[in-house]
């Protein structure tokens, strides 16, 4: 029996199919996002890359066409000052902040961005800053007034370096002072800009504790959303607190399964783990450390870069993409220097990513959380076919996904599937029950009731 079969609950014999219901576990009992998060979608913002002028006010510009593209949420990589002790390359790293409470004028002036938040309002979106509480660069400027809120190197008396990471130094968390003015400077950006929420940088590098205190007073401001760096894999606790997370082990083994050949099971097996997850899930192919570091998603998935796209797009839970995805870029972008996206005024994936993100927005069948219902359908005789419908109530969407190199021939059969469907890409509309498809390598079909 195929992998693929064992998650849909495949029978041994063709003329018998049964299905396996995987529905989001309940979310956290104690906060509940925003009622916005469940049908959004969030779009990284690298502004140093994003333009010739890597400023807010270049990028603002750009604002109409990602609405037009169906974007929802903004995320925007670290606002805030760099160091400039110990700095890496020449403008140095985004995440060694010296100041919580300034901007980094490399992109322009703290107006600029209150300006270009309200403009981002104005036409629909919602913004999320990336928020770095585990470290700061070495000359932050709690250096100076507050050195007590740092931790020490008894070997050099200095203050200790994060993670083996020379241009960042560690936070003291057991300083009650150093919590309070953490979470100041969280209220800072609600106040002061109007932020909708925080995507926090390897949250679970900070004691589960402070978020614990962070949350409940920076959400006396303004409800939030919360979105942790973090894979419920390794750190479920972490969703006590955090609305939604990362999924590193997904897009780590789909690169396995890509590469290496690895067997279908070592993907359906991880989903069915996700499924237990608590929390909503973020699903991605790509973002800023990947993208500089491990490389685009074309070097790393090649032909099932737009199948997981689709993916992304179409699971329970959130999709994230990132700068310049739409164009698509398949460059690495440097990380310490000037190296923006190489934009042609032609992005021939555009439209891809519009039908999809406003089919998310538009049926409630693709909602976050334990509302929508992801149904797997049997396909016993295609073992590279993943073939899912989600629904809720009377909305459904049906995906199909072939994770392989051959093209398929294959009928479904079926009795979740009744009733006329849309193909979203062609409009063809059809009934799928019996009726022959066909999926080329490493295609994708999805259909809305």
């Amino acid at each position: 029996m195929s992998a693929f079969c064992l998650l849909a609950g495949c029978a041994n014999n063709e003329s018998t199919t049964s299905n396996q219901n995987l529905n989001q576990p309940d979310m956290n009992e104690t906060y509940q996002p925003p009622e916005w998060v469940y049908q959004t979608n969030i779009y990284e913002v690298n502004v140093r890359q994003y333009t010739k002028e890597g400023t807010f006010n270049a990028f603002e510009k750009e604002l109409p066409r990602l609405r037009d593209m169906g974007v929802k949420t903004l995320w925007f990589m670290p606002v805030t000052p760099i160091a400039q002790m110990n700095k890496k390359g020449t403008l140095g790293s985004y995440y060694a902040a010296s100041d919580y409470t300034s901007i980094n004028p490399e992109f322009g002036t703290m107006e600029d961005f209150k300006r270009l938040v309200k403009s981002a309002h104005d036409q629909g979106f919602k913004v999320i800053i990336d928020w770095v509480a585990n470290h700061t660069g070495w000359d932050h400027v709690w250096t100076k007034t507050n050195p007590e809120y740092f931790e020490k190197d008894s070997a050099t008396g200095t203050f200790k370096i994060a993670s083996g990471m020379d241009d960042i130094i560690e936070l003291d968390f057991e300083n009650p002072e150093l919590v309070k003015a953490m979470i100041d400077a969280m209220k800072f950006w609600v106040t002061e800009a109007d932020i909708d929420g925080f995507r926090c940088d390897l949250a679970f590098w900070v004691e589960l504790d402070f978020w614990k205190k962070a949350r409940p007073e920076v959400d006396k401001v303004k409800p939030l959303f919360w979105f942790a760096e973090n894979d419920t894999w390794e750190h479920p606790e972490y969703m006590e607190v955090f609305d939604a997370s990362y999924t590193w082990k997904w897009m780590h083994m789909a690169k396995d399964y890509y590469q290496q050949s690895w067997p279908a099971d070592s993907l359906t097996k991880l989903l069915n783990f996700y499924n237990d997850a608590p929390g909503i899930k973020s699903w991605f192919t790509t973002n800023h450390d990947e993208n500089s570091w491990n490389g685009t998603e074309y070097e790393k998935y090649g032909d099932m870069a737009l199948p997981l796209a689709v993916f992304s797009c179409t699971w329970n839970g959130i999709p994230l993409i990132y700068s310049g995805q739409e164009l698509p870029n398949k460059k690495r972008l440097e990380f310490f220097e000037r190296d923006p996206i190489e934009w042609t005024g032609k992005n021939e994936l555009h439209d891809f990513y519009k039908t999809l993100l406003s089919l998310r927005t538009t049926n409630a069948a693709l909602k976050a959380g334990k509302d929508s219902e992801t149904i797997m359908i049997a396909t016993p005789t295609q073992p590279k076919l993943l073939s899912y419908l989600r629904k809720n109530g009377d909305k459904e969407v049906l995906v199909i996904l072939n994770l392989g190199t051959s093209v398929v021939d294959f009928t479904i059969n079926d009795n979740n599937l009744n009733g006329v469907y849309k193909n979203i890409f062609s409009q063809e509309q059809k009934e799928l029950q019996n009726t022959p498809l066909n999926i080329p390598s490493w295609g994708y079909l999805v259909f809305e009731k």
